[in-house]
């Protein structure tokens, strides 16, 4: 078996070649653990580059994904307040919601949903021009925020929401488990609200 000189460690481009050239470069710091960390760092190269050519390591893309899935979800969600098959759904959710129960007395069933299309619309336009202004952004993140928290506060006060045979909280039922996915649209929408306001400022 022949032995390996030097000139063949130093252009190895592997994992033998990149711990030569430490031992080389600074042989009284060089350490088993230095060896274990070059030669981890040599396997995930691969994973990094497929990450890197996939686009999932490109700048901001959650931040960006997070923002279109909030306009697209405000679009769906504006669009069904135009129908009467949503004024119906909608009575449950506004009646006892103690911070949108005054929809009804003020606009009636029609006009409450209406208001809330608008809304939904409004702020779901506003998310989506936060590409290019974040101070516009900022005050979709707003109606995103108050649009959620007035949903959330819903759950406490909705109709058996709580299944009694499963022994009442914290078993959802009813219309309780589809508000609480608004518990997590609160989140997202804080999530924008604090990065459109970093962003304006760091402007």
């Amino acid at each position: 078996m022949s032995r390996l000189s030097s000139a063949d460690f130093e252009s190895d481009n592997g994992p033998s070649g990149q711990i030569y050239a430490q031992i080389k470069k600074a042989p009284n710091t060089f350490t088993a653990t230095t060896a274990m960390t070059t030669l981890s760092n040599s396997a995930e190269n691969p994973l990094v580059r497929a990450l890197r050519w996939s686009g999932l390591l490109a700048e901001d893309l959650d931040y960006h994904v997070v923002r279109i899935s909030m306009v697209i979800m405000f679009l769906f969600f504006g669009y069904q307040k135009w129908f009467p098959y949503e004024f119906e759904r909608l009575v449950p959710f506004i009646s006892n919601g103690p911070l949108i129960w005054w929809l009804y007395p003020v606009f009636g069933h029609s006009g409450a949903s209406y208001f809330l299309g608008t809304s939904e619309w409004t702020f779901g336009t506003l998310l989506f021009a936060g590409f290019w202004d974040k101070r516009l952004g900022i005050l979709g993140a707003l109606g995103a925020t108050g649009t959620f928290i007035a949903t959330v506060t819903i759950i406490p006060f909705m109709p058996e929401g709580w299944d009694v045979a499963a022994g009442g909280f914290p078993a959802m039922t009813g219309n309780v488990p589809f508000l609480m996915k608004d518990v997590v649209l609160l989140a997202v929408s804080l999530y924008l609200l604090r990065q459109d306001v970093v962003r304006l400022i760091r402007q």
